[in-house]
């Protein structure tokens, strides 16, 4: 059983935010080591210097856990992509210096100030992952199928119809987003057990399953499905084929990590704007970004790398308005979470979740009232916006805790790790890996707990869950 670990331990999340308050002087250094302190946070944690990684499985085998998964992908993104954003405001253009420029001082202390923030946020989400993690899992049910990979077979070719059915039905749509999400899971990690057994019809069935998925995404005008839908695949795939997955699918991600903001600017621009339909819209997308010449490539990249792949700017504005301009919202964003969770089919009139979200957006000047664009604001902002740096604690611990505390009971209501995390939690879980505004994220949470509750109830009725 997984001890407490002692208070000194946890201090250490904590050290990189506290240097880079004292050097709040200095903007650059102040923001250097609340940057690279989230580095210091991931080493601690990854060699198991904070706390003891679980060890009732292989590492490979137990990726999708919060610990390792949902903190390299939330914390990484919230805390390590602004460097380019700072690089900018500093005159670099493409990692080249400027010259004649005249550096902004008051912008700098609002980034480093930000960044003294997603440090905290960092430690924080940590602290709670910690203060829940209780490794191994008294299990409460056994898995009674002869054949895994059958099962998980099954679990694609259901989910995928549960997710119309849904669809189809009145003020239920957020149960199909969670469907969706279970399908894609379900069907990915269904054919990474069928390659290796060469079960033929398995992997075909699965195969077809995971490219329509992965064609979803190519006409969605997002970049995270496509990056998501490889590096999922590339993760169940990995305790089979470890030298397969380094060499090929890693390789694959950097690619897309370069490509993708081409190939989604001009998806968006041509679909979007309705002068084309999604088809000819990805046609016209692939060409631009296969066919672009070096200038055009660097140009869309740094755009995107120091604007869209951080909202470390969005941030700032909001850090400048509240609560000098806006007082906090204290308690009322949790209110609007809570009002949230009815469903729209027993609360026809039910205020619009994206109204209620954007109303802060406009409050604080990010963008126009008439302008049609949707920035809501980052889980960390939302916490902010509650209560300053209180606010952000608060929130990130609870939020670290509470992926934990899921993933956990997951494992205990599916008998283990691969149905309980792998598909369960990461199927209907799948917002901890981004996260969003108070009000999407607990009306996500609440119903994908529900909705696991539920499956397992099912489950345990047909007997494929049995009581120990």
């Amino acid at each position: 059983m997984q001890k407490k670990q002692p208070l000194e331990r946890v201090i250490f999340l904590y050290i990189p935010w506290g240097l880079a308050l004292l050097f709040s002087y200095s903007p650059t250094t102040s923001y250097f080591i609340a940057w690279l302190g989230s580095f210091f946070i991931f080493f601690i944690t990854f060699t198991g210097i904070l706390v003891p990684l679980p060890d009732d499985r292989p590492l490979g085998e137990q990726l999708m856990r919060p610990i390792l998964l949902v903190h390299i992908i939330f914390a990484g993104y919230m805390c390590c992509t602004s460097i380019f954003y700072y690089l900018d405001t500093l005159g670099y253009d493409n990692f080249h210096k400027m010259p004649f420029v005249i550096l902004d001082r008051h912008k700098l202390e609002l980034i480093a100030q930000c960044q003294r923030y997603y440090c905290l946020g960092h430690a924080a989400f940590v602290t709670g992952i910690m203060s829940t993690m209780r490794y191994p899992i008294k299990q409460q049910v056994r898995v009674e199928a002869e054949d895994i990979t059958n099962l998980l077979f099954k679990a694609a070719l259901i989910t995928y119809p549960a997710t119309i059915l849904f669809l189809k039905l009145p003020g239920l749509s957020q149960f199909a987003n969670q469907f969706n999400s279970l399908s894609f899971i379900a069907c990915t990690l269904a054919l990474a057990f069928a390659i290796p057994q060469k079960k033929a019809v398995n992997t075909t069935i699965c195969a077809l399953l995971y490219l329509f998925n992965f064609y979803t995404s190519l006409v969605s005008g997002f970049k995270e499905p496509i990056i998501i839908s490889v590096m999922v695949l590339g993760i169940f795939l990995y305790p089979t084929y470890k030298k397969a997955v380094i060499l090929i699918f890693i390789p694959t991600l950097l690619v897309l990590f370069v490509l993708l903001p081409t190939y989604a600017a001009v998806f968006r621009q041509n679909a979007w704007s309705g002068d084309a339909g999604a088809d000819d819209a990805r046609e016209m997308a692939i060409d631009a970004t296969l066919n672009q010449d070096s200038e055009t490539l660097d140009n869309t990249n740094w755009n995107f790398l120091v604007y869209r792949l951080s909202e470390i700017d969005m941030f700032t504005t909001y850090v400048e308005s509240t609560p000098d301009k806006i007082p906090y919202y204290n308690f009322d964003l949790l209110k609007q979470s809570f009002i949230v969770l009815v469903p729209r089919v027993l609360w026809p009139s039910k205020p619009s979740t994206e109204a209620l979200v954007m109303e802060r957006v406009y409050n604080a000047g990010v963008i126009n009232r008439g302008s049609n664009v949707s920035a809501k604001p980052a889980y960390i902002v939302d916490g902010y916006l509650s209560g300053g740096l209180v606010g952000i604690f608060i929130s990130l611990f609870l939020y670290g805790a509470a992926a934990q505390f899921i993933s956990q009971k997951a494992e205990q209501l599916f008998g283990g790790y691969l149905l309980g995390t792998a598909l369960i939690f990461s199927g209907l879980f799948q917002i901890f890996w981004r996260g969003l505004s108070f009000e999407f994220i607990l009306n996500n949470v609440f119903w994908s707990y529900i909705s696991m509750v539920l499956i397992a109830r099912y489950m345990r009725k047909k007997n494929i869950l049995q009581l120990i």
